[in-house]
């Protein structure tokens, strides 16, 4: 559209042609004001600053904290947010107008003006920033933010400012429905802010007063985790009590940290700063990076400070799952090349738990290979061995996918080693077991081999078989009972259980046999008097004799002890029941009947019922059903 006073310009029109023919072509030119101009009419850009001041000063001028009361006192964002739209389009306004007009005249005094009134809406907009980051602390804490994430395209809608008509939230008197939504339109109003005054040239006072209020509470937040910076030589001063209490805090601020604290702050970095991927990444580096180095670091200098000893190793598998588990989020987070020491300190630290925790788990073997105590357990019960060995494999067990991955370069016992008989896993080149499956077996091996070992310490053979298949039956109700089920696998618990079998039948035949014996193999066929109370005498004595032995074994399970149980009766009661039938009356019409006849096949029931409860000692029930714990015996350290 032709601007005004310019309307009377017609190049071409035949009126002016035909009026003045006679003169020549170029006279129609000679005077400027023929057409409307005026030498002194101001330029196209002058119009368009000169309209731009008129319009932004009255609005950038009202709020000058230095001119009036209600200025210094007000926020204009929170006063009133149609007027605080108005005025980030007037600095845009006002910005755009003094580049176009710098082109035509870079030393115009208007330009001046305008960077007055430029300068003076940064100061308010400094203003505002600083008072909505640090006003909004609650509604812009880690957790709320990190809430807020999963609502993108709320926020998005928001960002363009469109909230003055949502009748559902509080702002200036307004209502609002959630916690999260005002959070939201804070944020909103933190990135309007930025993006102006970095499109204006003050990035650098707008990320000054961010980096210093956001740094300070990701400090403070670490802070309050109970995070510390701690050095190598701090650490390795402290007793380990001290730095089990620092793990148990730490365990729980990674959590936090990653999933709240670092997170919410980078979901806030990349809103407010969307618009300039350098200034997002200088940002969140400069604010994050020394909370962020204190808590990885502090893993690493507990790995490199800990004597690899066993009873240590399951907080350092809690470390190491820890990290391993929040790996995705730490890559995630801390993205940005100007990060990449924090991503390295986060591997480093993982690194070195995993050669502490290799460390650790051989100290455990050879501590097992190395066991030499010569004490038994009472009546063939539970070795103190073996529950203390195996509540620490179970205990590992629950960290098969960490020690996989740890133990994924370490190599295989070698198969030469391990003996069918006792081994049981499906292992072969063409269908290798899985190495984690190899190394909780081998374990387990070494175990039942000590065991094997201990049992050769009793006197009487058949204690030793009982000794056995207690300990045994002890090790595959446990396996059954954890993780350990799925890692050894059915066919490793099938061959143990008929080692059991074995076990048993042995303790049976050596325990029980002479009783047997004792009785004929036809307890019906016809024999002198004399003959039936040479046996009822034998089987008394045989009888009394292994009672009296066996009544101090211990069988602590159930299920072991009534099988045990069963079959010594289904091998003894009926043939002598069927053979006192038959020669009772026999023998009471003789005199002193009741010192041949001593048990009634009642009372044999009833003392082999009675087997094996013995005392409550170690080894007994009592013993077993401990719970597994996180602190090695003396005999395995």
């Amino acid at each position: 559209m032709p601007r005004k006073g310019m309307r009377t310009l017609n190049w071409f029109s035949p009126k002016h042609s035909t009026t003045d023919s006679t003169s020549p072509s170029t006279s129609q030119f000679s005077s400027p004001s023929r057409f409307g101009f005026s030498p002194s009419r101001p330029s196209f850009s002058e119009a368009v600053i000169d309209r731009t001041l008129e319009m932004a000063e009255p609005m950038i001028m009202k709020w000058d904290p230095d001119t009036t009361t209600f200025a210094k006192v007000t926020s204009l964002f929170y006063e009133n947010r149609r007027e605080a739209k108005d005025f980030i389009k007037c600095v845009h306004n006002l910005q755009k107008a003094m580049h176009f007009h710098s082109t035509e005249n870079s030393r115009s005094d208007k330009l001046v003006r305008a960077q007055s009134l430029m300068q003076i809406a940064m100061k308010r907009l400094q203003k505002e920033f600083y008072q909505i980051l640090s006003i909004n602390r609650a509604h812009l804490d880690p957790e709320s933010i990190s809430t807020v994430s999963s609502r993108t395209s709320t926020v998005s809608s928001i960002s363009e400012f469109d909230v003055e008509d949502d009748d559902d939230r509080v702002i200036g008197g307004e209502s609002i429905s959630e916690v999260e939504d005002f959070s939201i339109v804070v944020m909103s109003d933190l990135r309007l802010i930025a993006e102006c005054m970095i499109s204006s040239g003050y990035a650098k006072e707008c990320l000054k007063i961010y980096k210093v209020i956001r740094k300070s509470i990701v400090d403070e937040g670490i802070y309050r985790l109970g995070v510390e910076k701690l050095s190598f030589s701090q650490v390795r001063k402290m007793d380990w009590e001290v730095v089990d209490l620092k793990i148990k805090d730490w365990l729980n601020a990674v959590d936090v940290a990653m999933k709240t604290l670092f997170n919410g702050e980078r979901i806030l970095c990349d809103h407010v700063f969307a618009s300039n991927d350098a200034i997002r990444e200088s940002c969140f580096t400069e604010i994050s990076k020394d909370g962020a180095m204190a808590l990885f670091s502090f893993p690493e200098n507990v790995a490199k400070n800990s004597k690899k000893s066993p009873e240590k190793m399951f907080r350092l598998l809690d470390m190491y799952t820890a990290i391993a588990e929040h790996w995705p989020g730490i890559e995630a987070i801390f993205s940005f090349d100007s990060e990449s020491v924090i991503r390295s300190q986060a591997l480093t630290s993982l690194v070195k738990l995993g050669e502490s925790i290799s460390t650790a788990l051989a100290e455990f073997e050879t501590a097992l290979q190395k066991e030499s105590s010569k004490t038994s357990a009472a009546g063939g019960g539970i070795h103190p061995l073996t529950i203390d060995a195996m509540n620490y494999i179970i205990l590992l067990a629950d960290y098969s996918n960490i020690l996989s991955d740890i133990l994924a370069e370490a190599p295989p016992p070698a198969k030469g080693s391990l003996p069918e008989s006792f081994f049981g896993i499906a292992d072969s080149d063409e269908s290798p077991a899985p190495a984690i499956s190899l190394r909780f077996a081998w374990l387990i091996l070494i175990l039942l081999c000590k065991l094997d070992g201990k049992a050769k310490h009793y006197k009487d053979v058949s204690l030793a078989y009982l000794f056995l298949a207690n300990n045994l039956q002890y090790v595959v109700v446990k396996v059954c009972s954890s993780n350990l089920k799925y890692l050894l696998g059915e066919n490793w618990i099938s061959k143990l259980e008929g080692k059991i079998k074995q076990f048993a039948s042995n303790y049976e035949r050596l325990g029980w046999s002479h009783v047997i014996e004792s009785l004929p193999q036809e307890p019906n066929a016809s024999m002198a008097p004399q003959q039936v109370k040479e046996i009822f005498k034998k089987f008394n004595s045989s009888f009394e004799q292994a009672h009296r032995k066996q009544s101090v074994c211990v069988v602590p399970n159930s299920k072991l002890r009534d099988n045990l149980k069963v079959s010594i009766a289904r091998k003894i009661l009926p043939v002598y029941r069927e053979f006192y039938n038959t020669y009772k009356l026999t023998i009471t019409r003789e005199r002193y009947s009741n010192h041949v006849i001593r048990f009634s096949p009642e009372d044999v029931g009833h003392y082999l019922s009675d087997l094996f409860f013995g005392p409550i000692e170690l080894g007994s029930c009592s013993s077993v059903e401990s719970s597994p714990s996180r602190t090695i015996p003396s005999r395995l350290r």
